[in-house]
């Protein structure tokens, strides 16, 4: 999509018309920088690494929709112009280091510049989920809510162990059975709240959108190796969703957190 100005659209849709009450997000699915930024002053190798974008997290997110029948938002630029999965008043929203890298275009932005990339960047990606949001919300549904996200795999010449980690805070309602059902399935090692953790304060689409308004959600990172190709990304795609499909087959699972029957199973929850 290209906007009247000419500019590659800050987000993407994808199932539009799905039917399902499910939203998925993929705050970090592009890697695109606009010309007129002249690529933030980065050589072409730095766009191509997790520094950019979490590779893989288009087609993952694509496929996963399809398979659940769900609608799908994505970011449509790069992390580096603005991070749409920190709170825009971080300083780490706007990086001018990012993994040792240094990001020539972010170093002494001023407060003008700042609120420009907010206003072009950041906020029209999180009115459309927002607006999604008001939609299912004006047809009496309260929708559950799916981060997807991709890892590298291996973080300060650590190797990370997790095929998929689930990333959660103090809702269980789709993490807890998630998990379950993964770690039954041969060969998967599953992370709970690894390799990051869903109860980061930095953290801000799902803590903003759904946590605050108590819609069950959960967020997923699928390691980068696995769904690099797009192969690897529609086959892990059918892994979360065969997952996935019984707990949000359950009609009880569309409320709000604040419902007195769900605060009471939460607060019995280990």
């Amino acid at each position: 999509m290209v906007t009247e100005s000419g500019r590659t659209a800050p987000f993407t849709t994808y199932n539009d018309d799905a039917p399902a009450p499910v939203l998925l997000v993929a705050d970090h699915a592009s890697r695109h920088i606009p010309e007129d930024m002249h690529q933030l002053g980065l050589a072409d190798w730095v766009l191509e690494k997790h520094v950019a974008w979490d590779i893989g997290s288009d087609e993952l997110a694509r496929s996963l929709a399809k398979e659940l029948d769900a609608p799908l938002i994505l970011a449509g630029f790069s992390r580096l112009i603005i991070d749409p999965n920190r709170n825009p008043e971080s300083r780490s929203s706007i990086a001018e280091i990012s993994d040792g890298i240094a990001i020539p275009g972010n170093m002494d932005l001023d407060e003008r510049q700042k609120a420009q990339r907010i206003k072009s960047f950041f906020q029209p990606y999180h009115d459309r989920i927002a607006q999604q949001l008001a939609t299912f919300a004006a047809n009496g549904i309260v929708p559950a809510m799916i981060s997807v996200h991709t890892c590298s795999p291996v973080f300060d010449r650590v190797v990370r162990p997790w095929h998929i980690g689930i990333m959660w805070d103090k809702d269980p309602r789709i993490p807890v059975p998630f998990m379950q059902r993964l770690a039954s399935m041969e060969g998967i090692c599953i992370g709970d709240n690894e390799p990051y953790s869903g109860r980061h304060p930095h953290d801000f689409t799902i803590d903003h959108h759904a946590e605050a308004a108590g819609l069950p959600h959960v967020g997923i990172e699928v390691r980068q190796d696995l769904v690099a190709a797009t192969d690897g990304a529609r086959e892990w795609a059918g892994i979360l969703a065969n997952a996935l499909r019984e707990i949000l087959a359950q009609p009880d699972l569309y409320c709000l957190l604040q419902d007195s029957s769900w605060r009471a199973r939460v607060s019995e929850t280990p």
